[in-house]
């Protein structure tokens, strides 16, 4: 399975209905196979149940057993107490393999529910590529700007790609409203 699927990356990108249909497998050992992976998966993740990242490289860390290999974009908000320990990490939007429709009340319901002060918006690109795109960059100026209204600061967008990523905060890509305070933050590794 390995060497047809084109690796575990490709064997965690398959249907079930397609891995099930392969010689040999059946739908049984397809869920035993996708449920290996899953908890593979689930076993990268931070041991913290409240870590605190202060980085976007740390962040990176923590996101890549989750988005890492999916098959369709999957939009998160991490949400952060003034002392930037995670408070809640939630999916607000789950896409297609090249385009996530985000909902801002989503967004901002995961991020008022939680109390968080901070937010660090996150998402995958399927492709590998983890450079962002244009919708990437106007959807994170709408998302500050509505963030602003809520007192909440946007301190970042990661997004991941195949083995790496991209943070709009290193790059120079956040708006230009609040960027001062998010840099103070990177520079004092999480400020807090």
């Amino acid at each position: 399975l390995l060497s047809e699927g084109g690796g575990l990356k490709g064997l965690v990108q398959q249907e079930p209905l397609a891995l099930s249909q392969r010689p040999g497998v059946g739908a049984v050992r397809a869920a035993q196979v996708l449920a290996a992976l899953e908890l593979g998966r689930r076993s990268q993740r931070a041991r913290e149940r409240r870590p605190r990242l202060r980085t976007p490289k740390e962040i990176a860390a923590y996101l890549a057993p989750v988005l890492g290999a999916l098959r369709r974009e999957v939009f998160h908000v991490l949400c952060f107490n003034a002392r930037n320990v995670l408070v809640h990490d939630a999916r607000v939007a789950e896409g297609t393999m090249n385009t996530c429709p985000v909902d801002p009340r989503e967004v901002f319901a995961a991020a008022l529910t939680s109390r968080a002060t901070s937010i660090v918006l996150a998402h995958n690109h399927p492709s590998g590529d983890p450079e962002p795109s244009v919708q990437d960059l106007g959807l994170t100026r709408h998302l500050v700007a509505g963030a602003q209204l809520l007192n909440i600061k946007v301190l970042d967008h990661v997004v991941m790609g195949d083995g790496g990523y991209v943070s709009m905060l290193e790059r120079g890509l956040m708006p230009d409203e609040a960027r001062e305070k998010r840099r103070a933050w990177s520079a004092n590794g999480g400020g807090g």
